[in-house]
């Protein structure tokens, strides 16, 4: 199935109080500055703020016609009352109240519950796309009930499409492989850091026909700075990871280039990819993005970086990143 998603997608983890809290007037503020922006495509998850991103998203689309936008969401944690959740707050990096707890469960009735606690906190009746979410340590569990529960919602049309979203390459292909599903989330695995997804993921979902959102573009903040300090894969960045950004940027920097507009534009420009979703906590922050998603970055970028030894030669060559 061809998706037709906008360029640029926000994903909405920050609204969720991602790292730290904000009020839920600039999470509206920031979605509507997305909409402002041309930007159509939102991803939210129960898993962010417990439920919180999805109330506040779809608080904020309610003033927008809803075929003018594509919403995904996702199943895999359920969330349930804590009874230990009074005083306490959440310890998965979501500035929140411990409120609510939550339950891996890929089955099917795990899947039905998980999606339709979603609408209700979306206040819609139907999503575009539903992801299962982190499946790392349930492969078959969610080969064997999830895929089948959102191909069945798929077919009655409460869903539009289905896939899976993950932080690794190697599943995600091998989903691919044994199921039917139309798109993919691939969240840091495609980046100017970092390129696994290139092995097979990326060349099989051109030949499945599966469309790929890439997510964590900056991998987590360090290609968005190069500072140390920054963040990798939601830790500090190692140095040896800093230096090889801050080369990255010293080339970026002789085209006239910026670090953040090249790790936009290289996932953008693969042929598998439909659409790059970037979070952010505040309305300029997704101006910021916008922008950085509309340079244009010239060709002999790539080939000074891959002349350097800083990003593969296939990325260019077999990809025409060019």
């Amino acid at each position: 199935m061809e998706l037709s998603l906008s360029p640029l997608g926000l994903g909405c983890a920050q609204l969720g109080n991602l790292y730290h809290a904000i009020s839920d007037e600039t999470a509206a503020a920031t979605v509507g500055r997305a909409w402002d922006e041309g930007i159509r495509y939102f991803d939210t998850a129960p898993h962010y703020g417990l439920g919180l991103s999805e109330t506040r998203l779809g608080a904020a689309l309610r003033a927008h016609p809803r075929d003018e936008y594509v919403l995904s969401t996702k199943v895999g944690r359920v969330l349930e009352p804590n009874p230990d959740g009074a005083g306490a707050r959440d310890d998965e990096g979501f500035a929140v109240p411990a409120a609510y707890q939550r339950r891996w469960d890929f089955s099917r009735d795990g899947v039905l519950r998980s999606l339709e606690d979603s609408l209700t906190r979306l206040g819609l009746d139907r999503v575009d796309i539903v992801y299962v979410h982190d499946p790392d340590d349930h492969f078959e569990e969610a080969l064997r009930g999830a895929f089948p529960a959102l191909r069945e919602l798929r077919e009655q049309g409460v869903i539009g499409a289905f896939g899976a979203g993950m932080n690794q390459a190697p599943m995600l292909t091998e989903f691919v492989r044994r199921t039917d599903l139309d798109v993919l989330l691939v969240a840091g695995r495609y980046t100017l850091l970092d390129q696994p997804a290139l092995d097979e993921l990326l060349p099989l979902c051109v030949d499945r026909g599966v469309s790929v959102v890439a997510g964590g573009a900056f991998n987590g903040g360090i290609l968005a700075t190069a500072e140390p300090g920054g963040v990798y894969d939601y830790a500090e960045a190692p140095p040896e990871l800093v230096e090889r950004a801050r080369r990255i940027a010293e080339v970026c920097a002789r085209h006239g280039v910026e670090l953040p507009e090249a790790a936009l534009a290289l996932p953008m420009a693969h042929p598998a990819v439909a659409s790059v979703v970037v979070g952010a906590h505040d309305p300029s922050q997704v101006s910021v993005n916008a922008r950085r998603a509309r340079a244009v970055v010239p060709p002999e970028l790539w080939t000074d970086l891959v002349d350097a030894g800083l990003l593969r030669a296939d990325v260019v060559i077999a990809e025409g990143v060019s």
